[in-house]
C-alpha cells in the first residue's frame, strides 16, 4: 500500500495494531529498486502476521524528516503504534525475515 500524506499515515501505521513495515523510498533510487520485490514477497509470505506499507519520500517530506530518514531505503518497524526498529540500506530477504521473525 502507497502511504500518501500523514493522515492516510496515521490511520494505516500508527492506529494498526499488527506489525506494520514502513518502506521508505524514492524512484531514483537504485537500491529500493533492488529492495522493493524482496519485500513484496515478504509480505506474502507473512500476510496474515504483518503489513508493508511504502512511502516515496519525495511526495512525504514531512514523513520522512519526522522519522530522521537520511539514506533510502529505511524500512522502519512499527508495532501497536510505536516505532520498534529499522533497516537502513539493501538486505537480503533473509535478513529482513530474521529481523521481522524477532518483533513477532
Amino acid at each position: 500500500m502507497d502511504i500518501q500524506g500523514k493522515a492516510q499515515f496515521q490511520k494505516e501505521v500508527l492506529e494498526a495494531k499488527e506489525l506494520i513495515m514502513a518502506d521508505f523510498w524514492a524512484s531514483w533510487c537504485g537500491p529500493c529498486k533492488m529492495v522493493s520485490p524482496i519485500l513484496d514477497e515478504i509480505e506474502k509470505d507473512y500476510i496474515a502476521k504483518m503489513k508493508l506499507v511504502k512511502i516515496n519520500v519525495d511526495e512525504n517530506e514531512e514523513l520522512a524528516r519526522e522519522y530522521e530518514v537520511m539514506s533510502i531505503p529505511t524500512i522502519i518497524f512499527f508495532k501497536d503504534g510505536k516505532q520498534v526498529d529499522q533497516i537502513i540500506g539493501a538486505r537480503s530477504k533473509t535478513e529482513f525475515k530474521e529481523k521481522i521473525d524477532t518483533l513477532l
